[in-house]
């Protein structure tokens, strides 16, 4: 059985982080959590390393992992042609459950698969997840299960399906929610739902489409009385209220 860190201590968590640094610097394969469900990754720019985990999952390179990060500053590292919508995307929704299929830098030295010139990349909301791409910067990672099978929430579930195929095993205990992130197609003029996941279509249609600002109500004018010819100018001193008229209390 590969090791197994407890995560949800922080010397355990630095500990675990250490181990899988050293792994994915040396190529292998590590199960981490998200702020979604358990994921499988490695090393993004490791040809080998994705290949390792696209057997661990019995998939093919006609599905490429996604890639997280660790800061939205790395989108412009990895992608070009970002469209403006796709940054009000990333404004709102990263770190979070949100995937965006963005056109790939052309100049990138990696092979994720069958790309199409794409690469789909998500910002976690996970502190051991984030801590890890800190140190090791962007991962190969797609949900830590055998294809076909349910996603893992737990690392027992991961370790029951991956195995041995995977170096180290990060536990930060059961996760907090059971759903995927949702997929956008950002490549086109017009963004794309490419999987439902946890972002829903109302949030992202409340970015996307915001409702307009309701109109500003006209100021209230003063209302301005006809004078009274009966009226001594000079307010008497007795009058309990000499405001003027129209005055808003």
């Amino acid at each position: 059985m590969s090791p197994v860190y407890d995560c949800t201590t922080e010397s355990g968590r630095a500990e675990g982080i250490a181990a899988a640094v050293e792994v994915v610097r040396d190529g292998g394969v590590v199960v981490l959590p998200t702020d979604t469900v358990y994921g499988i990754g490695a090393d993004a720019f490791s040809p080998e390393a994705v290949a390792s985990v696209l057997a661990a999952k019995g998939r093919g390179r006609e599905m490429p992992p996604p890639v997280l990060v660790p800061s939205v500053r790395t989108v412009d590292g990895l992608a070009t042609d970002v469209p403006e919508w796709a940054r009000d995307l990333i404004r709102e929704f990263w770190p979070g459950p949100l995937t965006l299929v963005l056109k790939a830098q052309s100049s990138l030295m990696w092979d994720l698969g069958d790309t199409n010139g794409t690469v789909a990349v998500r910002m976690p909301k996970d502190d051991t997840a984030l801590a890890l791409l800190g140190e090791v910067g962007p991962m190969a990672v797609t949900s830590a299960n055998l294809t076909g099978r349910p996603p893992a929430t737990t690392v027992t579930d991961a370790a029951a399906q991956l195995g041995a195929a995977v170096a180290v095993y990060l536990d930060a205990g059961p996760t907090t929610s059971t759903e995927v992130s949702t997929i956008v197609d950002c490549t086109a003029d017009e963004p794309v739902v490419l999987r439902a996941g946890a972002v829903t279509q109302e949030q992202l249609d409340a970015v996307l489409h915001p409702a307009p600002d309701a109109e500003e109500p006209e100021p209230t004018q003063a209302l301005e009385l006809p004078a009274d010819p009966a009226a001594d100018s000079t307010p008497d001193s007795s009058t309990p209220d000499s405001s003027t008229p129209g005055e808003t209390r």
